[in-house]
């Protein structure tokens, strides 16, 4: 097989991981080929989701389905248990292929998937012993379905060591850029998640029902993982006893990623929060419609940073120029596709507001709306720094960057909205956003000399487009931003066809474009 086919060998004639097979994980056509199959993992669960979700409440009842709901939300959360060692899995093990060093991986997956079983065990005994506190004490659960609440709390938590321990070895796919394997293993995910409870409601629509057979699936995707992985990943199939070095190496990088993973998320909620407790629950539920609706932008970089994370790590090393052009090619990637989306949802807000919630949300969340398309679109080159700098082992600085921005980040906030009301939150948040990405891409460039054109790139295109999102605020006729949004589209499209995209890849969107016209065959 070629280094560049792009194509990964069937899981029965899988190479065994080596030096050469390394550099071909980092080819340019097989990056693309995982993008698309990484997208296509994000659609079908999403799809599955919409279509059993009703049925789900109307099979189990409002209350019961807003239990199994927190179950989920709990399986993703507690997913935090493996302290980063997922990711910090994938990141060591692309390291080890990149520079050659494939002799030391089999100690080091099964290092981390032994650190992976105690902490998995903790996370589900902690759900089991909180249940009867979180259900009585916490939750507002109706007296008549605590009992079903708690024991399905109980079986939550066995599910969780399962959970935990999948993502070590959904790790070791994606190191080895085997997001084929990655995306077809989502179905049995996702069906685990949605299929599964409707299958048993016909029969015993009960919590624990439901909650049981959600854990069995639990289990039997972790076991779908473990088989395709040794199937992969021969040295799997033998166990071995952890090494000290590689407990080092895991618990430092995963460590800081973790901080990053609670602190973070915690960030991004706390805004709710505190409009809750200062204002009112009607405006949460404004700021709440309109940051639900903005941030979905974020699957731009949900389907492309996963794939371009193990493909930097395996680079970085041997070959900075290669990891430094990785990064050019996925901040372009990123930003011409989430700025149009992002300029849309920002110059068009209270129409589409309108239509999707009513008129009475357009008129309070349009202005909210806009200012987070804004920020979201400068998060976006945030997250490609901050993809290349964790790739690179140095998830310490995110780390770090994350804990000095907390306490800064909810004293801004507090005292913007007393200030601004809920437009407040949107400012502070924002403006956390700006000094967070400002601060990743000079941090990129230190880290990786050869990404300094790409850190500068993505910081002149998002501090030029953030502030034409926010100028349509001053267009308040409809005529006026379609025009508006006609001229800076069009020139969007002229300055990214001829300055973003090289030649190659022109030439390659206009071949793709040449087969899409070209005439069936009868």
């Amino acid at each position: 097989m070629s280094e560049t086919s792009g194509v990964i060998p069937p899981l029965d004639e899988a190479e065994p991981v080596t030096a050469s097979a390394g550099a071909r994980l980092a080819s340019g056509r097989l990056l693309a080929r995982n993008v698309g199959l990484n997208a296509l993992g994000w659609v079908l669960p999403m799809l599955l989701a919409l279509g059993a979700i009703p049925l789900l409440v109307r099979g189990l009842g409002e209350a019961r389905y807003g239990v199994l709901s927190l179950a989920w939300t709990l399986v993703g959360y507690f997913s935090l248990f493996d302290l980063g060692l997922g990711r910090a899995l994938t990141q060591l093990v692309s390291r080890a292929l990149g520079s050659g060093r494939t002799a030391e991986l089999p100690t080091l997956v099964w290092t981390a998937l032994w650190l992976l079983l105690p902490l998995g065990l903790v996370g589900g005994a902690v759900i089991a012993a909180a249940a009867p506190a979180l259900v009585g004490h916490v939750l507002h659960v109706a007296p008549e379905l605590q009992g079903e609440t708690i024991t399905a709390f109980r079986l939550l938590g066995v599910a969780i060591p399962f959970a935990v321990a999948t993502a070590g070895l959904r790790g070791v796919l994606e190191a080895q850029q085997a997001f084929g394997a990655v995306t077809a293993l989502r179905a049995p995910l996702a069906l685990a998640t949605f299929g599964a409870p409707l299958l048993v409601i016909p029969f015993a629509p009960t919590l624990p029902a439901t909650v049981g057979v959600l854990t069995l699936g639990r289990a039997v995707v972790w076991a779908l993982h473990a088989w395709v992985c040794a199937r992969r990943f021969p040295p799997l199939r033998r166990p071995m006893r952890p090494h000290a070095r590689h407990v080092r190496e895991l618990l430092s990088i995963g460590g800081w990623m973790t901080v990053s993973n609670i602190v973070s998320p915690l960030m991004s909620s706390l805004d709710r929060f505190v409009v809750g407790a200062v204002l009112s629950m009607t405006a949460v539920a404004y700021y709440a419609t309109a940051y639900e609706a903005v941030t979905r932008l974020w699957t731009v970089t949900s389907v492309l940073l996963p794939v371009l994370f193990p493909a930097i790590a395996l680079v970085v090393e041997r070959d900075p120029r290669h990891a430094g052009e990785l990064v050019d090619r996925g901040m372009r990637a990123c930003l011409l596709v989430a700025f149009p989306l992002a300029f849309l949802l920002g110059v068009f807000a209270p129409e589409w507001l309108r239509v999707w919630v009513g008129p009475q949300f357009a008129l309070h969340a349009a202005t909210l709306a806009r200012g987070l398309a804004a920020a979201v679109l400068v998060n976006v080159a945030g997250q490609v720094a901050y993809t290349l700098i964790q790739a690179a082992g140095r998830a310490d600085i995110t780390g770090k960057l994350h804990l000095a921005e907390l306490l800064p980040y909810a004293g801004a906030l507090w005292w913007l909205l007393h200030a601004l009301d809920t437009l407040g939150v949107v400012v502070a948040w924002g403006g956390r956003v700006a000094v967070d990405t400002a601060v990743l891409l000079v941090y990129a460039g230190l880290v990786l000399p050869e990404a300094r054109r790409a850190a500068r790139r993505g910081a002149l295109l998002v501090g030029a487009g953030a502030p034409l999102v926010l100028a349509s605020a001053a267009m308040p006729s409809l005529g006026a931003r379609v025009v508006y949004a006609v001229v800076v589209l069009g020139t969007f499209a002229v300055v990214g066809w001829t300055r973003m995209l090289q030649p190659a890849e022109r030439e390659q969107l206009l071949g793709l474009v040449r087969v899409g016209r070209r005439p069936a065959v009868a």
